[in-house]
This record gives structure tokens, sequence and C-alpha cells, in this order.
């Protein structure tokens, strides 16, 4: 009957296909975010500061350019072995200081762009309403940042922010940018929020295409194509129409 293969489908979504995923043998290990960063709002200001935990202040044993400050005080008196000891450790401590700068760099690239982020959305991180989110791309933040969109892109798709309103990776606060009936920029997030409201009240029995989805979008004032509609379903990880009937 209806009711037996219903109870039999709820029954078998609730299966693991493969169980012996969840053991130790072969099993993908859990993934544990740390932000790198940390955002919080006080009294209408939104502070930034970066997670000391993924990178440490590091410095350089002063033992070792004593080390050579001592050789060089010798002048004249110092041995081969002495001065090839002496340059191996200068060219050490050229190398330490080397990496150090490009780290402390690397902290101002961080903090730069994720500033660029937060002035941008800042009516977001003000309110965490996700309907403040403005149309934003990697451009938008290499022009402010004044740096190649590559180093953004590599940034927005490896970094985490940790919020008032949630932990999210920062191309969460990336998206294009849709034009309304009336002219209107919005932001792609808003047309896919609508989207996962609309088939989560739809009727089951008779879930909605991305024709009907289309229509739906166009009488709120959302100029859209079916096929556009079909990329944000996508992306939302929402099957098709049939997929998503139930009894």
């Amino acid at each position: 009957t209806d009711d037996q293969l219903k109870e039999a489908i709820e029954e078998i979504t609730k299966l693991n296909p493969k169980p012996g995923s969840t053991g130790n043998l072969g099993g993908a290990a859990a993934t544990v975010v740390v932000a790198d960063f940390h955002v919080s709002v006080d009294d209408g200001e939104v502070n930034i500061t970066l997670n000391g935990r993924n990178a440490p202040d590091l410095k350089v044993s002063r033992q070792y350019a004593e080390m050579i400050s001592d050789y060089q005080s010798k002048k004249g008196k110092v041995t081969k072995t002495e001065k090839d000891a002496m340059m191996f450790v200068k060219q050490k401590l050229d190398s330490a200081k080397w990496f150090i700068d490009a780290i402390v760099q690397r902290q101002h690239t961080l903090l730069g762009t994720m500033h660029a982020i937060v002035d941008y959305q800042k009516e977001y991180f003000l309110t965490g309403d996700e309907t403040n989110l403005k149309p934003m791309i990697l451009k938008n933040i290499a022009d402010i940042v004044e740096m190649d969109i590559s180093t953004i892109s590599r940034v927005a798709n490896s970094k985490y922010a940790q919020t008032p309103y949630g932990t999210f990776p920062l191309k969460y606060y990336f998206s294009e940018s849709l034009t309304t009936q009336d002219g209107e920029e919005v932001s792609t997030r808003e047309v896919k929020n609508i989207l996962t409201q609309v088939i989560g009240e739809e009727d089951k029995k008779k879930p909605l295409t991305d024709e009907k989805l289309m229509n739906f979008l166009k009488e709120k004032g959302y100029n859209i194509a079916r096929r556009t509609v079909a990329k944000y379903r996508e992306q939302l990880n929402i099957p098709v129409a049939r997929l998503r009937k139930e009894l």
C-alpha cells in the first residue's frame, strides 16, 4: 500500500549505503575548522583580529647574531673554520629573516582582505541579516586592497571567519548581482534564499518544476531564466522536481 511504501522509503533514506565509511577503515577523518579571523561587534564597531594560533610571532635567537658579532670583532684573527661557520650562520640568519618578513606580509594581506570585506559588507556584519549582504565579487576586493584577483581568490577559498552569527568561509560573503524589474541590483544569495524557502514549503506530492519556480520569481520582480533557476538549484544541492516527489 502507499502507507507501507512511504514507511519503507522513510526507513531506507535513514540508512548509509556505505556503512564501512563510518569506521576507521577507509573513512575520511572529520574536518575541524579553525577560524583564521575573529570578528566581533562592540558598540556599533566591527573589530577584526587574526587568530594567533595560525600565525604565531616568530623570532630569531639573539645568540646567533651575537655569534656573528663575536667573529667580526676578531677581525684578522678569524680562522678559516670560524670564517666558514660565520658565513653559514649569516646565511641561515638571512633566510630566517626573509621567512619572518614573508609571514608578516602574509598577515598584512589577510587582515587587509578581511578589513575590505567587512567594510564592503558592514551592514551585514552589524546586523547578521543575510539579506543585507551586497553583491560582491573578487574584483571588488582586489581593487580596494590593490592586489591581484588570484591572491584574493586564494584567501577567500581557504580562510574562515568566526563571527557573532557563526563561522563561515570567506567565500560565503561573495556573490554575483542580479537586476530586478525595478533596476535594483540584488545579491544572487537573496534569490537562492527565496528558492530554498519556496521549495521547502512546496507540496511534496506536486513539487514545483524549474519553470514554475522561474514564474514565481518573476512575479516577485526577479528577472531570471529557467536555466539560471536550474543552476542555482544545483548549487543549493536541491534535486529536480521529480526527485523531490513524496507520497
